[in-house]
């Protein structure tokens, strides 16, 4: 095929991915916005939060399998798959007319988001190769800073103009649009193989993680830390997480192989991520809390402060994998990154009452940046070194550590902020006081991240792709 017409499928299936990955990234922005609205109108305003948990525990709980499904059946046929699901979720949760039927429908959707964000991420590896890899994420980063920015104000404008199912019916178009440019452009041969998904190792998995979550959310506040119930769900996670680890190293194609950890590449790029993902929802929902518990903005003010952090990670992956594509060398992005990581949260430290707007947004434009360096070449040296069998897996191991930040991470710092609020009513003076012990508590995490980046191995990019035959 004539370069210039291959250019142009790479392109356009590029931008098929983009809508799917879009819509699910923004999905959690819009349906915040959103959360007051659903919880007047279908009442359930104690499990409110639950609209986002249980959408992101399908969505964690899942990325694993739909790599390994990617990996058996084509990539092609999974991401189109996922993104069905994903839309047939999100009709489900626009039509819900009770909490428990949107809870139902929203994790519905997060079995769809997972597929779509680990899918996606492998199908650009499958179409460019590594050494060229870091331009096109770098493209992809500023979707998901313009994204990330304008996901509060497009959920607000539906709140006050529409309906909050709107946060869920405009994901169809913009989906049958993606699934048109991905089936008539994607072209990836794939072989069949004989396949056995591990559907219990995903379910203790999901098990393990609610039990977290809940504990992490509802300690301290629902019930004592030293209640039956709180020790219960402490030692369900104990056993269900012993019981995963149990399964992975018995199942013939576990959802998330153990063995991917003997090589260091991959083994580093994991830990990174998880960090990278803890610090980086750590700043996405406490530094608009600060700004609208603090400074008395609205909740879509507050959502545009974070405009710098996104540009700012949208900025660093550019730059960085611009870098990472004229020099084939990764190792000291990552590192760079994790330093700018900790001198933005050593920032973020400092906030206090007084703090000016314009010193918060420095601060997370530094963080950003920082972001930007580490998250994308991490990706891309796990995917680098992965075998060409287990680059959907591998991509979604990464993946699903960084999500981990979320899942994980927010019931962690929410805990820490409670435990530094006084019972009853809460002033802009006590929050101010309650926020910097959740920036000290993600210091270590960065300081983890750096070191864990300096013994990252360098090892050459390819300058080919995963597959011998990319589009025909």
């Amino acid at each position: 095929m004539a370069g210039a017409h291959v250019s142009r499928q790479v392109v356009l299936v590029f931008i098929g991915l983009q809508l799917a990955l879009v819509l699910s990234s923004m999905d959690t922005t819009i349906v915040a916005t959103a959360l007051p609205s659903i919880s007047h109108d279908l009442g359930g305003f104690s499990r409110v939060t639950w609209v986002i948990t249980s959408y992101s525990l399908a969505l964690v709980a899942t990325m694993p399998l739909w790599g390994k499904v990617g990996d058996l059946h084509g990539r092609k046929r999974a991401l189109l798959a996922a993104v069905v699901i994903f839309l047939a979720g999100s009709m489900a949760c626009g039509i819900a007319q009770s909490m428990n039927q949107l809870l139902a429908a929203r994790f519905v959707q997060g079995i769809g988001g997972g597929g779509i964000g680990t899918v996606a991420m492998a199908v650009v590896a499958d179409i460019v190769p590594a050494r060229q890899i870091g331009r096109w994420l770098g493209y992809q980063g500023m979707g998901f800073a313009v994204a990330s920015v304008i996901g509060p104000v497009v959920g607000g404008l539906f709140v006050d103009h529409l309906s909050w199912r709107w946060a869920f019916y405009i994901n169809v178009p913009f989906g049958v649009l993606g699934i048109a440019l991905i089936a008539s452009q994607l072209r990836i041969p794939y072989r069949r193989l004989p396949h056995a998904l591990d559907w219990l190792g995903s379910l203790l998995l999901m098990i393990a993680l609610a039990c977290f979550v809940i504990v992490a959310t509802l300690g301290g506040t629902e019930f004592s830390w030293r209640s039956g119930r709180a020790v219960g769900l402490v030692v369900a996670v104990l056993v269900v997480g012993a019981a995963f680890v149990w399964r992975e190293r018995r199942a013939s194609e576990p959802v998330l192989p153990l063995r991917l950890f003997d090589d260091a590449v991959i083994r580093v790029s994991t830990i990174v991520n998880l960090a990278s993902g803890l610090v980086f929802y750590c700043g996405i929902f406490f530094v608009p809390l600060f700004m609208q518990e603090v400074h008395g903005v609205s909740p879509t003010s507050s959502g545009l402060v974070l405009t710098p952090l996104m540009f700012g990670a949208a900025f660093g992956t550019m730059i960085s994998g611009r870098q990472v594509e004229r020099s084939g060398r990764i190792r000291s992005w990552p590192i760079a990154g994790s330093a700018l990581m900790a001198g933005g949260v050593g920032l973020l430290i400092t906030l206090r009452e007084h703090t000016p707007v314009p010193s918060a947004a420095f601060y997370v434009l530094v963080l950003g940046i920082g972001i930007g360096f580490v998250m994308q070449p991490s990706l891309l040296a796990a995917q680098n070194a992965a075998r060409p069998a287990d680059l959907g897996t591998t991509t979604s191991t990464a993946l699903l550590f960084r999500m981990m930040g979320s899942t994980i991470g927010v019931p962690i710092f929410g805990g820490i902020l409670n435990a530094g609020l006084p019972a009853g009513r809460h002033t802009a003076a006590d929050f101010a006081h309650a926020l910097p012990p959740v920036f000290v508590a993600a210091l270590p995490v960065t300081l983890l991240s750096i070191l864990a980046a300096t013994r990252l191995p360098e090892r050459p990019l390819r300058d080919t792709t995963h597959i011998t035959e990319v589009l025909v």
